[in-house]
């Protein structure tokens, strides 16, 4: 373009010479200088389509796509959609704009190899995958240049958007895995479907091809390789989490959160999936790590699902951080960008709940419920939840009823019937049985899952007295499968109850013994490890007793029992006590124990007076009283507390010892003194 933009120069030498230095400047790759000397050719000629042009390219190498943008839509006569379609598509590509992008593409009038390009990239950015496929598909049919390679990663990319987003099983495209950026694709691709640990080794797969490739790349910086090796182990962090390894995960991806990578989408990604990790623990983790999401330019980033998950997981740490007003603004804000959504009018639930407006939260969940039939299921099935845990399990039951695509499934019919049986009312326990059976009689007669619920209803009739319904459900087993022996042992044993004769009459299509006798060993199955009864090896016998059990033969033993003793004054004229096994205290005629007098009269006196051993008991007369809270460990706590007899040793004042002690001190005092 700078060649053909010389060779278009004026006539003057001046032009001439400015165009040279664009040509020169131009390949060079020094685009700013370029643009210098274009401002100088267009000050001589303002409408030339050739400068003009140059100045666009000039301005799109250099990053100023609005600025280039502007000069397009300020020369529409001059620079019209066939001569610069694809620039001005490019500029509004870059800035966001993907909407008139598409429109630019669409209204140029011939459509080259680099419009389709752009046309396959904007296509992606919208979301249309299916028509993005197409586009790849034609292009590497139809062309063959250096960027084949390219193509075929962007083709591979839409296939793994395709199986995440849109669920939609991948075609194999028989595309060779021969580069890491293929590898990755494949890795996306394939956790859509479900097949982590196949993910897994693709992506250990990629970071092995991209290690291997910095071998052969120049002027890789460290920041490159850890923002590409930084996607993968992104990946690998999700892998482990959706497998339950949560503690891995979290520190996967704490270490790429330590590392600060550029790319504001991937942080965004990694923040959210901690965010959902922390649920409602560790919510001042997760309110820094909600900063992440909300940086600039996450939006041209991110699909909408993942914006939508972002902003979902938004408003539940809002509920858990108690924000309640900043939780109902956001689920308000869903639910208008997304009025079929589910999720937005569930957590507007959950905070009512919280709340304790659990009515309020029945009536948003039946609006929704009214407003969108498809998703009226799920609602109901919250509703009743809901009506359950404020103790009202007749409505919830009503309320399930009226699910009626799931009114025959069996985990419903148990639900019911539980609920049912704990409020004592069989009859509509025995009406949700009627019904699902009458339902697989006329869609699915020869599902297991039909005679599985005739069988529970019998047994459940059963059981609840209900004997005759019991066995015409069970006539009608009967019927379909004779050689049933099962179900005519229930036949027999419900008719043995009403009608023994009749009772009689079917055992005799039971069959015989010898038929019926299955190859058991018995003596390995009493000794095996569930029987309640095992057999006793038997021991060696020797001697006497060898030949008193074969004199003895099968002869048992019995058991003499001994005659209960009679009490020694036992009077067989006086009627026993009929109170006599209870304890003494619970007998009707105990009064209690007789309180005798005290020997200290203690109290009694004029008031003041003392007893004699009174100053025996004052602590304060006691040449050393042990401390009241001896440290622990203390040598003299122990020796002071261990020379003290405790009160109920001692011997009451004025006893005889101590009298005698005293008249021998005296006595010797006698005889040394007088």
């Amino acid at each position: 373009k700078m060649a053909a933009a010389a060779a278009a120069g004026g006539a003057g030498v001046a032009a001439a010479a400015l165009w040279s230095e664009v040509n020169r400047c131009g390949q060079n790759g020094d685009f700013t200088r370029a643009l210098k000397s274009v401002n100088k050719i267009l000050q001589i000629s303002k409408d030339d389509v050739t400068a003009l042009q140059c100045k666009v390219v000039c301005l799109i190498q250099n990053g100023n796509f609005k600025e280039a943008l502007g000069v397009i839509n300020t020369h529409t006569k001059v620079l019209t959609s066939d001569v610069i379609a694809f620039e001005k598509a490019y500029c509004e590509y870059r800035l966001n704009r993907i909407e008139n992008a598409l429109k630019t593409i669409q209204s140029a009038s011939q459509q080259t190899d680099k419009l389709k390009e752009l046309y396959g990239q904007v296509l992606y950015r919208l979301e249309r995958y299916d028509d993005c496929l197409a586009a790849y598909r034609d292009l590497i049919r139809n062309s063959q240049d250096e960027y084949e390679e390219e193509r075929k990663t962007n083709l591979s990319a839409v296939v793994a958007a395709q199986s995440t987003w849109e669920k939609v099983m991948p075609e194999d495209l028989g595309l060779r895995e021969a580069t890491y950026e293929l590898c990755y694709n494949s890795a996306c691709a394939l956790i859509g479907q479900g097949k982590l640990n196949e993910a897994m080794k693709k992506l250990q797969k990629a970071e092995a091809f991209f290690l291997f490739a910095l071998i052969f790349l120049q002027d890789v910086t460290e920041e490159d390789i850890e923002a590409e090796l930084a996607i993968i182990h992104g990946q690998m962090a999700y892998i482990m989490q959706l497998q339950g390894c949560t503690e891995d995960a979290l520190q996967l991806y704490n270490q790429i959160i330590k590392l600060k990578p550029t790319d504001v989408g991937l942080l965004a990604v990694i923040a959210n999936n901690i965010i959902t990790i922390n649920k409602d623990q560790n919510v001042f983790d997760s309110k820094k790590k909600v900063k992440l999401t909300n940086a600039e330019g996450v939006e041209h980033k991110l699909s909408k699902k993942q914006l939508q998950a972002i902003e979902f997981n938004k408003a539940l740490l809002a509920m858990y951080t108690n924000q309640a007003d900043q939780c109902r603004k956001l689920s308000a804000s869903l639910q208008s960008q997304s009025p079929e959504h589910l999720l937005p009018v569930l957590i507007q639930a959950a905070q009512l709940c919280r709340e304790k407006q659990h009515t309020k939260a029945i009536g948003l969940l039946q609006d929704f419920a009214d407003q969108h039939p498809a998703s009226a299921a799920e609602i109901k099935l919250t509703m009743a939840q809901l009506k359950i845990a404020q103790g009202s399990v007749t409505k919830a039951c009503m309320i399930l009823r009226s699910i009626e695509e799931l009114q025959h499934k069996p985990g419903m019919v148990s639900a019911l019937v539980t609920m049912y049986s704990h409020e004592e009312d069989i009859d509509s326990a025995i009406e949700v049985f009627t019904q699902a059976i009458q339902w697989y009689q006329q869609f699915q007669p020869k599902s297991p899952v039909h005679l599985s619920l005739i069988r529970e209803a019998a047994n459940f009739k059963l059981k609840h007295g209900r004997k005759k319904e019991a066995i015409s459900d069970l006539e009608e087993l009967w019927k379909q499968n004779p050689k049933d022996v099962h179900t005519l042992a229930q036949l027999i044993s419900a008719y043995s109850l009403v009608d023994p004769e009749k009772a009689k009459v079917l055992s005799k299509h039971l069959p015989s013994l010898d038929t019926m006798s299955l190859k058991v060993d018995v003596d390995a199955l009493e000794n095996s490890h569930g029987a309640t009864y095992v057999r006793k090896k038997a021991g060696k016998l020797t001697g006497d007793n060898q030949q008193k059990d074969q004199g003895q033969g099968d002869v048992k033993k019995k058991k003499k029992k001994k005659k209960g003793k009679l009490p020694k004054n036992y009077d067989p004229k006086v009627t026993p006590d009929p109170e006599r096994w209870l304890p003494m205290r619970e007998r009707s005629y105990y009064r209690g124990r007789k309180k005798g007098k005290k020997k200290d009269q203690v109290g009694k006196g004029t008031q003041g007076s003392t007893t004699a051993g009174s100053s025996e008991l004052d602590a304060s007369r006691t040449a050393s009283s042990p401390p009241t809270s001896p440290r622990p460990g203390s040598a003299a706590a122990v020796s002071a507390t261990s020379n003290v007899i405790p009160p109920r040793h001692q011997k009451p004042a004025g006893a005889p010892a101590t009298k005698k002690k005293q008249q021998q001190k005296k006595k010797k005092g006698a005889k040394g003194g007088w």
